[in-house]
């Protein structure tokens, strides 16, 4: 998260929406080991 709002935001000239980040799980903690999970993380942008 800290990688999106420090450094790729302001270099790529976009705006974030007055709208909350959001995480879609793809998998589960009780179902893989703590290494292989995976989030998608999306930012609002206008």
């Amino acid at each position: 998260m800290w990688y999106l709002f420090r450094e790729w935001l302001p270099a790529s000239g976009e705006t974030l929406r007055d709208f909350p980040v959001f995480f879609q799980y793809l998998n589960f903690v009780h179902e893989v080991a703590e290494h292989e999970l995976l989030t998608d993380i999306y930012l609002p942008l206008r």
